[in-house]
């Protein structure tokens, strides 16, 4: 089963929105087997719109349509949807009476042009707007099935997921289950060679590695009529593939690294602090994005400059003299510094060369030190990234997170 997502708005194709309905649906229609082979964008013309169902019907099962619901005179994706289809428009009482509720329970009457939104083309499914005035509706049309949704994220996705969900695994009869493991440590050409007898042979689950900035991802997919049946099949492949990477695996339910470092500090009890000099800040950052990060992150340190390094962290002169601020010694020194200004039980200190500057035969750009303890052990990792300045500094903080989890797992090397 195919289907197209049409995205109805001229302010889509100016910009001025991002489409990000279309990345949600993809995703959830995914999981349901349903193969999403276009997505398309229409601004809001009457005419171009036409053609454009007609398109989308003639090369899809099914078309799920975005935007176009409003009162206004430009809202015109039910109307015209309704002419391409023949079905007259039909006014439903109980949805007129739900707007003119919405309106008073905010002290605020209905204008007329609202009435519009409780028309409805004839012999279409309702599906209800809990959270607007737009009430969006299925056509069936023989083997060809049209869903129409609102443009506002808020009010559409409610909606798809109270209706539209349950309304399509009928029709499928399958879902699709995933595993989405995480991997640091690895490029995705060794990933492959040491997978590839799995992927070759791969039905059903399906194994897809694919690359991001800094790390790896593998989905392992299985399609099924029941939860229970997919966890039955996901479970022998991903335990395979945990086997051949071990440690490297960092979560199977595509959490971020630094989710996982975050769970992993708290489950321990321990309380986290960070130095860092070229990530400027970055690594602190990330981890102080995750909702409840005061619960174990202290404080963070960026100490760019050397005298930063000698004044905040106690790194000596000498030192910095000798080996230079991206160095091993460096790195261990900012360490112990940062154990002696904080008391935390975890630290992590970064010192590199992020470029695109700075670089010397003896250490090239993308050079980086990354030194951490957790309580009595310390591990000091030495790195040369590839890449931008934004590559470099995004890899450092990957890895130095990777370093933290290692040694609270206690398993410092592969």
């Amino acid at each position: 089963m195919t289907a197209e997502i049409l995205a109805v708005g001229t302010e889509l194709l100016l910009g001025q929105i991002a489409n990000t309905n279309a990345q949600y649906l993809s995703v959830r229609l995914a999981e349901l087997g349903i193969n999403v082979y276009f997505h398309t964008v229409v601004g809001d013309n009457a005419a171009r719109l036409g053609e454009t169902l007609k398109r989308a019907l003639n090369r899809s099962d099914i078309v799920i349509t975005t935007g176009g619901l409003g009162p206004t005179q430009d809202d015109l994706t039910k109307e015209t949807i309704s002419k391409t289809m023949n079905r007259e428009l039909v006014l439903h009482e109980d949805i007129l009476e739900n707007i003119r509720n919405f309106f008073a329970k905010r002290h605020r009457t209905m204008a007329e042009i609202n009435k519009k939104q409780a028309y409805l083309p004839e012999n279409s499914i309702v599906i209800p707007n809990p959270n607007g005035t737009a009430p969006g509706c299925i056509i069936e049309e023989g083997d060809k099935t049209v869903i129409m949704l609102p443009g506002p994220p808020k009010e559409m996705q409610p909606m798809f997921e109270e209706t539209v969900f349950d309304y399509l695994k009928r029709k499928t009869g399958v879902i699709l289950v995933s595993k989405m493991l995480k991997i640091i440590g690895i490029g995705e050409s060794e990933l492959v060679t040491r997978l590839m007898d799995l992927i070759e042979s791969q039905d059903n689950p399906t194994i897809a590695p694919y690359a991001a900035q800094g790390e790896v991802t593998v989905r392992v997919t299985a399609r099924c009529s029941s939860h229970e049946e997919a966890e039955a099949l996901l479970a022998p492949v991903v335990d395979e593939i945990r086997s051949r990477l071990g440690i490297m695996v960092y979560s199977e339910n595509g959490q971020s690294l630094e989710e996982v470092v975050y769970n992993l500090l708290k489950e321990n009890g321990l309380v986290i602090a960070t130095a860092e000099s070229c990530t400027g800040g970055l690594l602190a950052g990330r981890i102080t994005n995750i909702p409840g990060s005061s619960e174990v992150f202290e404080r963070g340190y960026v100490t760019y400059a050397n005298k930063a390094k000698n004044e905040d962290l106690c790194v000596s002169w000498e030192t910095l003299s000798k080996y230079g601020a991206v160095s091993r010694e460096t790195a261990l020194e900012m360490l112990n510094g940062l154990r002696k200004k904080t008391g935390a039980s975890a630290g992590v200190a970064i010192t590199g060369i992020a470029g695109p500057g700075g670089g010397t035969p003896e250490k090239p750009v993308g050079l980086v030190f990354i030194a951490a303890y957790v309580n009595d052990k310390v591990l000091c990792r030495r790195f040369e990234f590839m890449g931008n300045r934004e590559r470099v500094r995004n890899d450092a903080c990957l890895h130095a997170l990777d370093t933290v989890r290692r040694l609270i797992l206690g398993v410092e090397q592969q």
